[in-house]
C-alpha cells in the first residue's frame, strides 16, 4: 500500500511565519487548479491502494463547500483502503457547521493550526482562533491534531504554560509543537524578528515534553505526541521512509527511491509542467534517508528491519558504534534510537551521523 499527499496551496491570508506553497485564494484560480489537479493524478496514480491521504497547504479550509465538492470527486479517484487515514488540515475560523458536517463524511482525521492563545502573538502571526470553532471540530471528529508553536520572542515559561493548559484542556488525540524557525523570505524574517534563544528554547522543549507526557500523551516522534492509538499514520510514512506521492503546487514525493519536488509556479503547473526536479537516490543516499527519517522517532530505527532492507548490520557502521558509546544513541531490544535527553539536538546529531556515516 502506499501514501498520499495533495496540496492545497490556497489562503484566505498569509502567515508571517510560513515558507510553504501559498497563494491567495482566487476563484479562477482554484477552478483552473483543480482541474489541473485531475490530471496530474491521471498522469502518475498506478491504482496502489491507498493506506494513508493528507490534505494540506496552504490552508485547504479555505476552500467553500463547492470547491471542496470538486476536491472530493477527484479523491474518489484512488483506490482508498476502507481503513485508510484521510487528513484534512484547516484553520479554525473556516470550520463552520455546515463545513465540519460536509467534512465528515469524506475524512476522518482534522489537522487544526492553532499555534498560541496569546492575542498579541497571534497578531504577530497574521492569524486568528476561533475556540468554539475548535470545540465542535473536537465533538465532530475522534482524531484531531492540534498544531502549538514556542520560541516567540520575549516569551517566558509561564506564558508557554498558560498555551499549554488550554491546549490540554481541548483534550486534542494528537498534538504536534514546533519552535519558530524565522525562515528567509517570510515576514518575520524580513522584519528582523527576533526569536528566543537557543537555551530558553531548550527549556520549553524539555518542559514541552515532560508536561504532556504526565497528561497521558505519548512522545512518539521529535516534534509530535498523542494519546494511545492515535499516531499520524500518514506522517509515519514519512519516518520510516516509505513511499508516497505528492500532488499539486510545490507537493514531494518518494516513490521507489526517487525523490521529487513539483514546481511553485503556478503558471507552470497550470500548463501541465508539473516537475521541478528528480533524482534517483543511490543505494548510499537511501540507507542515509532510512537512518535519519527512523531516528527521529522515538522508537528510533528497528535493527531486524534494517538487515531485511538492505542486508546490512547498522550496527557495524563505525559512526554507529561511536555514538553508542558517547551515550548520544542508545540500542535497546533491537532498536537504536536518540538518547531522549538529547533528542533537543537530534538535528546536530544526525548532521554528524551523516558527515561521517561513509568516512571509516
Amino acid at each position: 500500500m502506499i501514501s498520499v499527499y495533495i496540496h492545497i496551496p490556497f489562503c484566505n491570508k498569509i502567515c508571517t511565519y510560513c515558507d510553504f506553497c501559498k497563494l491567495f485564494r482566487n476563484d479562477d484560480w482554484i477552478d483552473n487548479y483543480l482541474n489541473e489537479l485531475t490530471k496530474e493524478i491521471d498522469k502518475y496514480y498506478q491504482n496502489e491502494e491507498v493506506k494513508t491521504l493528507y490534505i494540506g497547504g496552504g490552508t485547504p479550509s479555505t476552500l467553500n463547500i463547492n470547491e471542496l465538492e470538486k476536491l472530493f470527486q477527484i479523491i474518489d479517484k484512488f483506490n482508498i483502503n476502507k481503513n485508510a487515514e484521510i487528513t484534512f488540515e484547516a484553520n479554525s475560523e473556516d470550520l463552520t457547521e455546515e463545513k465540519l458536517n460536509y467534512l465528515k463524511k469524506h475524512v476522518n482525521r482534522l489537522s487544526i493550526g492553532i499555534q498560541t492563545f496569546d492575542e498579541k502573538r497571534l497578531k504577530t502571526l497574521n492569524r486568528t482562533l476561533n475556540i468554539q470553532n475548535i470545540k465542535n471540530a473536537l465533538k465532530t471528529f475522534d482524531n484531531v491534531n492540534l498544531d502549538l508553536m514556542y520560541g516567540f520572542q520575549n516569551q517566558t515559561l509561564d506564558d508557554l504554560k498558560n498555551d499549554l493548559s488550554k491546549i490540554i484542556s481541548l483534550n486534542p488525540a494528537h498534538i504536534s509543537t514546533y519552535s519558530l524557525i524565522l525562515e528567509p523570505n517570510t515576514v518575520l524574517y524580513n522584519r528582523n524578528y527576533q526569536r528566543l534563544d537557543d537555551n530558553h528554547d531548550r527549556q520549553m522543549y524539555d518542559y514541552i515534553t515532560k508536561y504532556l507526557k504526565e497528561n497521558g500523551y505519548n512522545h512518539y516522534e521529535i516534534s509530535n505526541y498523542s494519546k494511545k492509538g492515535y499516531e499520524s499514520r500518514h506522517n509515519l510514512t514519512y519516518w520510516n521512509n516509505q513511499n508516497y506521492y505528492g500532488f499539486g503546487l510545490g507537493a514531494s514525493g518518494y516513490i521507489n527511491n526517487i525523490r521529487y519536488e513539483n514546481t511553485r509556479s503556478l503558471n507552470e503547473y497550470l500548463k501541465g509542467n508539473y516537475l521541478k526536479e528528480k533524482i534517483v537516490l543511490s543505494k548510499k543516499e537511501t540507507i542515509e534517508n532510512e537512518f535519519i527519517c527512523n531516528l527521529r522517532k522515538t522508537k528510533g530505527l528497528n535493527i531486524d528491519k534494517f538487515k531485511q532492507k538492505y542486508q546490512i548490520n547498522p550496527l557495524n557502521y563505525e559512526v554507529v558504534k561511536t555514538l553508542l558509546k558517547q551515550k548520544l544513541l542508545i540500542l535497546e531490544n533491537q532498536n537504536l534510537y536518540i538518547n531522549k535527553e538529547y533528542l533537543y539536538v537530534s538535528n546536530e546529531i544526525l548532521i554528524k551521523f551523516l558527515n561521517t556515516l561513509y568516512t571509516n
